[in-house]
């Protein structure tokens, strides 16, 4: 039974212990539903969204209720024979009105063209803010997986010292080695200490970077776990984002901010076009009911309330043509700006537009030269794993010195450094391509 029990146990803890490492989706998704600018651009979008809301309305007709009481005191007119009597009285009005704008020169109509704009562009926005985030986790992720790597060959880089220090004592002890050998395996046993402490200092600061980009509890521990089938290189690949010839993808719609340009430039375009509505005559119908109730102050013979009250109801229709003559240029004025906003717009949208087509075709050549530069380098990694083994037998026999074990060595640990930064690199440049393509990055 207690060894049932260790094995449910064991069993237990094996999948919580798998569930603590983060893929790089992972960290890109928790960030997305996590940090403070998508929180911010959220908000804004609820914004538009009531805005729009307000356009609607806009086309509704405006109801409203009043009533009102007043006491007179002293000389005032009889509301029953409009004459003034001096006695003290009470008056009681009550009042509904509907009115509905029948034309205003289309502004209303050019308002929630705007709003239905700006929501869009609130849309775009925060698709924008999520990639942006997804794209600054990808870069630090890659830093970590980097620094982990470094770390890893700082490690095996010590094992091999320290075995070799042990090999170079025993030789020394037989007379193969001078003690000058042994000072130099050493020095070289206390450099790769020295690296290793390096770059476990680094991998800890972008551990902070990562979790900082994430919106992650600094507190908590973090494991990322870059996975091999992320760094697998495979040119053939390139041949799914293009039309065969080689030539990079079109740029999608709506990423890195071109959506949101242009659904400010046509926003700016129905505020212009809403600000020369101002010229137009505009027309409007109301209409209302109303009625009172009137009452002298220590008389009886006041009619009854509900008497006055349908006695006194009347009701109004009334129609009202407004037409713009002068207002100091104001018009004038807000067009002009309006204008002006818009064909500022314009020249952003058009700028946006031909920076991300520069940096979708960089991403695409970028990410075409570290596949062939990775291809490259794993061929010149197993090069200079077979000159170092070669030149550490050498050494054990005598046939080579320290110095050169130690710079094939060193030429060894450069060429691998070199090789996992091209695979990251190649992993960035391709969701780089594939966001530039418009697909969604953070998702699996």
């Amino acid at each position: 039974m207690k060894q049932m029990l260790i094995i449910c146990l064991a069993l237990a803890v094996i999948p919580s212990a798998a569930q603590t490492t983060w893929t790089m989706q992972q960290c890109m998704k928790y960030a997305v539903e996590h940090n403070h600018e998508v929180k911010r651009a959220e908000l804004e979008l609820d914004n538009y969204k009531a805005q729009k809301v307000g356009a609607i309305g806009r086309f509704l007709p405006d109801v409203e209720a009043s009533i009102g009481a007043q006491y007179n005191f002293g000389r005032a007119i009889d509301p029953e024979t409009n004459g003034y009597t001096n006695v003290s009285t009470f008056y009681n009005g009550y009042s509904l009105q509907a009115s509905l704008p029948i034309f205003d020169g289309f502004s209303r109509v050019h308002a929630l063209r705007a709003a239905k704009a700006s929501v869009l562009m609130g849309q775009s926005a925060l698709l924008q803010s999520q990639s942006q985030t997804a794209l600054n986790v990808l870069q630090a992720f890659t830093n970590v997986a980097y620094y982990e790597g470094l770390v890893k060959m700082a490690g095996e880089k010590v094992e091999e010292t320290e075995l070799l220090l042990r090999q170079t004592r025993l030789l020394e002890e037989v007379g193969r080695k001078s003690t000058a050998d042994v000072a130099q395996v050493e020095s070289q046993k206390a450099e790769a200490d020295y690296e290793l402490t390096r770059q476990q200092n680094l991998l800890a600061s972008a551990l902070l970077e990562l979790k900082r980009e994430m919106g992650y509890p600094i507190e908590k521990s973090l494991t990322p776990d870059p996975s091999r089938k992320e760094r697998e290189v495979n040119s053939s690949v390139i041949e799914n984002f293009s039309d065969g010839s080689n030539c990079p993808p079109l740029l999608a719609r709506g990423v890195g901010g071109e959506a949101v340009a242009r659904f400010q430039m046509e926003t700016a375009k129905h505020e212009w076009r809403q600000a020369r509505a101002e010229f137009f005559p505009s027309l409007s119908l109301s209409a209302g009911l109303n009625t009172t109730y009137y009452h002298t102050l220590h008389s009886n013979a006041t009619r009854p309330f509900h008497t006055q009250f349908n006695n006194n109801m009347g009701e109004y229709v009334v129609a009202t043509l407004r037409i713009p003559l002068f207002n100091r240029l104001q018009t004038i004025t807000n067009i002009r700006k309006a204008k002006n906003n818009y064909l500022k717009a314009r020249e952003n949208y058009e700028q946006k537009r031909q920076e991300l087509e520069k940096l979708s075709r960089e991403a695409w050549q970028d990410w075409k030269g570290y596949l062939k530069q990775t291809e490259q380098m794993a061929k010149k990694v197993e090069a200079d794993s077979i000159a170092y083994q070669l030149t550490r037998r050498q050494f054990e026999e005598g046939l080579s010195t320290a110095i050169d074990l130690h710079t094939t060595s060193t030429q060894l640990l450069k060429s691998k450094a070199t090789l996992l930064q091209c695979q990251l690199m190649a992993m960035v440049k391709e969701q780089l391509v594939r966001y530039y393509k418009g697909e969604t990055i953070w998702t699996e």
